[in-house]
C-alpha cells in the first residue's frame, strides 16, 4: 500500500501561532485539557470538577426562513448540559453586546423542543475574548447576569456572559486568579510570553505545547497565514471605506453649507454675479444651486 505522507513541520526562527487569531484559537480548542483548563478558570473551579468538554456544532439554527444564522467560534457543552460559547475577537466591533446576547439566547431557546417542560433548560454561557476596549473604565474582566437592577440579586443564573479584555491586562502581580494567567496566554505576542505563562499552569502548558506543535506544521502555518490575509485586507477594505465616507460627507457638508449660504445672500436681494463674488464661487456653480432652491 501507498504510504499517505504527514505535513511537513517546519519553523522559522521566533515564528508562532498568535492565540488571538481565530484559526488558531479554533485549534487550541480542540484539544480536551486546553479546553478543560480554560472552563474552570471560567468557572472559578478546579480542573478536576469538569468531568467532560464535548464539542458541539458551530452553526445555531434557524426555525423560520427569515431567521438570521448564528455561526460560533468554539460551542462545548459540559456533562451538566451547560453550553458555553467561546468568542474570540480582534478589531472592534460596534454592537458587540447585541451580538453576544444574541448567540447566547439562541443557544438557550435551542434546547428545548415543542411540548418540553422549561425545567429542563440548563444554563448557556457567552464568553467574548476581546482585543479591543468594551467598557469605559479599567476592568479587564466581568460577568455578566440576569439581575434586579436596585439590590443586585441575581434573578436567575441560567444566562450569563463573561467578558475579558485582553487591551486592559494590568502589570503582572503575584498570585493571580487561573483566569488572568488564561488571559495573559492569550494576550501573548512571542514564544517567551507563551512559555512563561506555561511554567505557571500545566493546563496553560498544554496549550503552549499544541500552540508550538501548531506553528511547525506546514499546512496548519499556510491556513493561518491565509486567515491573517483575509484579516488583513478587509481591514484594509474598511478603512478605504472609511475614507471614501469621510470625503465624501465632507463634500456634502460643503455643499449643503453653500447652498445655505446663497440662499440667505437671495432673501437680501443680491443677484447671482454679486453672490459668486461674495463667495469666491464659479457663477455656473451659483445658477445651479439657485435653479434647485
Amino acid at each position: 500500500m501507498r504510504k499517505t505522507s504527514k505535513p511537513k513541520k517546519t519553523k522559522p526562527d521566533n515564528f508562532i501561532m498568535l492565540p488571538t487569531v481565530d484559526f488558531c484559537f479554533k485549534e487550541l480548542m480542540q484539544d480536551e485539557k486546553v479546553r478543560k483548563g480554560l472552563i474552570a478558570a471560567l468557572l472559578n473551579v478546579n480542573p478536576t470538577e469538569v468531568e467532560s468538554t464535548t464539542l458541539m456544532p458551530t452553526i445555531l439554527r434557524k426555525r423560520y426562513p427569515e431567521d438570521k444564522y448564528g455561526i460560533l467560534d468554539v460551542r462545548v457543552e459540559l456533562k451538566s448540559g451547560v453550553q458555553i460559547d467561546l468568542e474570540m475577537q480582534v478589531e472592534s466591533y460596534d454592537f458587540w453586546a447585541n451580538r453576544s446576547v444574541y448567540y447566547v439566547s439562541k443557544m438557550y431557546t435551542e434546547q428545548i423542543k415543542e411540548g418540553a417542560d422549561y425545567d429542563k433548560l440548563q444554563k448557556c454561557i457567552q464568553v467574548g475574548i476581546l482585543c479591543f476596549s468594551l467598557f469605559e473604565d479599567d476592568k479587564c474582566y466581568r460577568r455578566i447576569a440576569l439581575c434586579d437592577t436596585e439590590s443586585g440579586e441575581e434573578y436567575t443564573d441560567l444566562i450569563e456572559m463573561h467578558v475579558l479584555e485582553l487591551s486592559k491586562l494590568p502589570p503582572e502581580q503575584q498570585n493571580e486568579t487561573d483566569l488572568m494567567k488564561w488571559m495573559r496566554f492569550f494576550g501573548g505576542t512571542c514564544e517567551e510570553d507563551f512559555k512563561k505563562m506555561a511554567e505557571k499552569d500545566e493546563y496553560i502548558g498544554e496549550a503552549y505545547e499544541a500552540l508550538k506543535n501548531m506553528s511547525e506544521d506546514e499546512i496548519k502555518r499556510m491556513e493561518y497565514e491565509a486567515r491573517q490575509k483575509a484579516i488583513r485586507d478587509y481591514n484594509s477594505y474598511m478603512h478605504s471605506a472609511e475614507r471614501r465616507g469621510i470625503k465624501s460627507g465632507i463634500k456634502i457638508g460643503r455643499d449643503e453649507l453653500l447652498k445655505q449660504q446663497v440662499k440667505k445672500k437671495l432673501a437680501k436681494g443680491q443677484s447671482v454675479e454679486v453672490i459668486a463674488e461674495d463667495l469666491v464661487e464659479d457663477i455656473d456653480v451659483i445658477r445651479k444651486i439657485v435653479e434647485g432652491l
